[in-house]
């Protein structure tokens, strides 16, 4: 076998399961034990500061900085009683991932040195703008760009380090990260519910998201993950055949934890517990080696939050267990992809769950009013909402029949889906409970229950109870790239509606009635995107083409989207983003995109030509002295004793060849794209003219690796990483 996969596979086979992180006693005497609280600030500050920090967390009140200073010597005080000696603003850039720059307590004046930490440091901070991905909004002579605490996520202590929730934005004022736009979406997206809520319940002031992640990801052993180039560069394998074995026998999903990866899952949870992270579900996923955690929902900017360090975390303790945490969408053809299901849903500030059915006619009417909303920004934007989960990492999972397919339908379940067709024929409606006889309620209103129907894990956005589970969010992303989207087409849409209701009623219609006729006009036209079928099949493919729902059939034509005028005016008439934040978006996607591409289609042509085919040529020319041997053994005759050799020989000779000129090809189609200057075009242009030739140097290396003697093949196969 080759030395650098043997010493590998030896490496592995020597870690041992053990636990590095313990805590004493239940997790609910230590949880939170990092994270500077409400409850903690009242100990480390006056009453004027901490009432100050709880109207900006409470309602969203702007910070007054005559008291900042306050805030930040308290917030130093308890960190360093937690043993911290530095502070930063972590931010999250357009990159999916967050960035910080630490910054010293420790100062020193006429030879002393003191610990410091001003206001103004905690308040604002400067990192440089034209180094993060900007879209042209920053050039690179122009640097400056600012870090601005966000107050509604707590601050927390990693690594002795205290950690800010910040936005990042450029000097100009411009949005530079997910954060800045998600929370100008749930503002917009709290005035308008809470005007539609009015409509209900006067006592309402605020409408809050809240949001639960569950995060799927796979883990491969540290030693054969550094043996495999494609993995440490990109994230997934660029080649690899299929493993005999891998998910067919579905025997993975649920099944029993290993016990090296029950001892990670034990540690990270409790880094997590003492960072706050409510983690209640972990799981074996269907891949072999995938598995998956999920929390307890909360509100949706400490979720998104806590998610980003929740996969710092994961990653930090599967170094001491030996392990590579892989984010990546779709690491490893032919078994499933990993995704972030994002469960959304809408509270008051009453406690009342907007999409939570109701037990009386008005509360059911309300629920209905918000439904019909969501059904109709569904439908308008279905497409940007597929848009804002694209990217290279997901396009490999998304469509594939492990993940939502890649056009948009909601699924509301068979109580539901009827309640809407009795809506729209004007009919009453009887539904038979499981608790209860069949009802009938004034208005077409029955009482629905959460509960009473099946899920349909093949729908993006399906409903689920009491919130929707959008479940085409990729593993590796940044959630808050998809839900500022949600929140945005959510909140236009309850604008239209209560503007509508408003009309109405100026005419004399009551109010119950007004809203229920723009329930039904809403239902009427947004029911193209109800779907409760198998979102898998080749029917659903042709009928939601039919019925005039895009799919994202290519990532950069996706992205497109974000030029048509009804985008624009989306995000332009909230507040979310301007023109000219919306463009730059449009070019960082296209130029990740590129970027990635051309990372992982110069792997394929190293692993290629330096590691596949010297292998191919070594086990070429064993076969070649075999063949040699036999006939100076048996003369003119050799022919019968070595045809299955010479056969291996034409095939390994062919598909050295064709790997050989397939790799050329692949480096002059990405010369060609290199050429074109408009990023979108160059994107496009990668992702079907390189992202092709990449799929054919695969095929023909995966062939290669079926056939070479598995003592030489240079690199651990699929069997190897996916089983522990």
């Amino acid at each position: 076998m080759a030395t650098f996969r043997q010493r590998a596979l030896d490496e592995a086979a020597s870690h041992q399961t053990g636990r590095y992180y313990l805590e004493e006693g239940p997790v609910s005497e230590y949880f939170g034990k990092n994270v500077l609280d409400l409850d903690k600030m009242q100990a480390y500050m006056s009453p004027q500061a901490y009432e100050a920090v709880l109207a900006s967390v409470k309602f969203g009140a702007k910070l007054d900085r005559s008291v900042s200073d306050e805030i930040a010597e308290g917030m130093k005080t308890w960190a360093m009683e937690m043993g911290a000696t530095h502070y930063t603003h972590l931010f999250h850039p357009l990159t999916d991932s967050t960035a910080e720059k630490h910054e010293a307590f420790v100062s020193v004046k006429e030879g002393k040195a003191f610990e410091k930490f001003k206001g103004s440091a905690l308040v604002q901070q400067e990192p440089d703008a034209s180094s993060f991905p900007n879209g042209g909004l920053r050039n690179t002579f122009e640097a400056r760009g600012y870090s601005a605490w966000d107050p509604s996520s707590p601050v927390f202590i990693m690594d002795g380090t205290l950690c800010i929730p910040s936005v990042f934005v450029a000097y100009t004022g411009e949005s530079l990260d997910t954060k800045a736009p998600n929370l100008k979406s749930m503002q917009a997206l709290s005035e308008a519910a809470t005007k539609v809520v009015n409509l209900f319940d006067e006592s309402v002031s605020a409408v809050n998201v809240n949001l639960g992640i569950e995060q799927e990801y796979f883990l491969v052993d540290e030693s054969l993950y550094n043996a495999r180039p494609d993995l440490m560069l990109s994230g997934r394998t660029v080649i690899g055949h299929t493993s005999a074995k891998d998910q067919q026998l579905e025997d993975h999903y649920f099944g029993a934890i290993p016990s090296r990866v029950s001892s990670f899952m034990k540690d990270f949870e409790t880094e997590a517990y003492k960072l706050g992270i409510l983690l209640q579900t972990r799981h074996n996923e269907v891949a072999p080696n995938q598995f998956e955690c999920a929390p307890v929902y909360c509100d949706a900017t400490r979720a998104i939050d806590q998610n980003m360090m929740l996969m710092i975390v994961m990653q930090k303790v599967a170094e001491k267990h030996h392990l590579k945490v892989i984010f990546h969408e779709k690491p490893f053809d032919g078994v499933n992809g990993s995704g972030k299901h994002c469960n959304w849903s809408l509270v008051t500030d009453t406690g009342v769950q907007l999409l939570s059915p109701g037990k009386t006619p008005t509360k059911n009417l309300q629920f209905l009013s918000f439904y019909a909303a969501i059904l109709k920004a569904m439908h308008k934007h279905h497409y940007l909402m597929m848009a804002s989960v694209a990217s290279l990492s997901n396009s490999y999972r998304l469509g594939g029949n492990e993940a939502p397919p890649s056009v948009m339908s909601v699924f509301s379940g068979s109580t539901l889906y009827r309640v809407f067709q009795s809506i729209l024929n004007m009919k009453d409606v009887k539904v038979d409970s499981h608790t209860q006889e069949s009802i009938t309620i004034v208005n077409s209103l029955p009482e629905i229950f959460p509960d009473n129907t099946d899920r349909n894990r093949t729908s993006p956005f399906a409903f689920t109870g009491n919130r929707f589970e959008f479940r085409a969010v990729g593993s590796s992303q940044n959630v808050a790239s998809a839900t500022y989207i949600i929140n945005s087409v959510v909140a236009e849409s309850l604008n239209d509606f209560y503007d509508q209701v408003a009309e109405l009623e100026a005419t004399g219609v009551e109010r119950s009635d007004a809203v229920m006729t723009i329930v039904r006009k809403f239902v009427a036209e947004s029911k193209d995107i109800m779907f409760e079928g198998n979102g898998y099949s080749k029917e659903w493919e042709e009928e939601s083409q039919a019925r005039g729902l895009r799919a994202v059939k290519n990532v950069p034509e996706a992205y497109e989207v974000y030029h048509e005028e009804q985008t624009v005016e989306l995000f332009s008439k909230l507040g979310v983003l301007a023109k000219n934040e919306i463009e730059a978006r449009f070019e960082i996607l296209n130029e990740t995109y590129v970027k990635k591409l051309q990372i992982e289609a110069r792997i394929i042509g190293d692993i290629c030509l330096n590691h596949v085919i010297p292998a191919a040529v070594r086990y070429q020319n064993v076969l070649i002295e075999n063949v040699k041997g036999i006939k100076d053994i048996f003369g003119e005759g050799y022919m019968d004793f070595c045809s299955a050799e010479i056969e291996t020989l034409k095939k390994i000779s062919t598909y050295i060849n064709n790997v050989s000129v397939d790799v050329e090809e692949l480096v002059e189609a990405r010369k060609r794209a290199n050429k074109i200057e408009n990023i979108a075009e160059r994107a496009k242009v990668y992702s079907h003219d390189v992202k092709d030739m990449m799929d054919k140097v695969r095929y023909s290396a995966d062939q290669l690796e079926m056939i070479v003697d598995d003592e030489m093949w240079p690199l651990p196969k699929y069997r190897e990483l996916l089983f522990f």
